[in-house]
């Protein structure tokens, strides 16, 4: 899995060719599919960098979270799956440690958000999507524990390109 801000995809695509691709912009700043690219295999989900649901338009959902688990069923691990926002700071990152989590056994949830600091200092995941996604996935609080026990990330106006590994999913 790669994490990327936006002025990183067109590169990201070209150098590492996922089979997947996950947008999270805001939907006035939401892009197309990238030329060359399968629309069935870009997940374009309109939501603001928020962590209140009351303090702006569009926030995450449990809906979106739903989304992006249903979209990565399709994803074998054999290519990668190439995860953005704008800044690749925030959503993108919280969607990968979802990811993460959704393909491991519950309490694991502080080894990969640990996992996921070591690869990216920068990395604030969205706590309203960590939040939404400990719901959906059943994890009692691990998840939102597991992000708040890393901290902030390093404060940048953008991040830079990241791997995870490829992680299999556990039954």
């Amino acid at each position: 899995m790669i994490v990327t801000p936006l002025s990183g995809l067109e590169q990201t695509i070209r150098d590492h060719r996922p089979s997947h691709v996950v947008t999270l912009l805001s939907p006035e700043h939401m892009i197309e599919t990238p030329a060359g690219f399968e629309p069935a295999r870009h997940l374009r989900l309109g939501i603001n960098d928020v962590g209140d649901p009351a303090l702006g338009t569009d926030p995450p959902t449990a809906g979106h979270i739903r989304t992006l688990l249903e979209f990565a069923q399709d994803w074998d691990g054999k290519a990668p799956l190439v995860v953005h926002c704008w800044a690749g700071v925030s959503r993108s990152t919280a969607a990968a440690f979802i990811l993460m989590c959704e393909r491991q056994s519950p309490g694991r949830e502080r080894a990969l958000a640990s996992a996921l600091r070591l690869r990216a200092p920068h990395a604030s995941p969205n706590r309203l999507m960590v939040r939404f996604a400990d719901t959906v996935l059943n994890r009692n609080g691990r998840m939102v524990e597991a992000v708040e026990s890393i901290g902030p990330g390093t404060i940048v106006t953008e991040g830079v390109p990241f791997s995870l590994p490829l992680l299999s999913r556990v039954s």
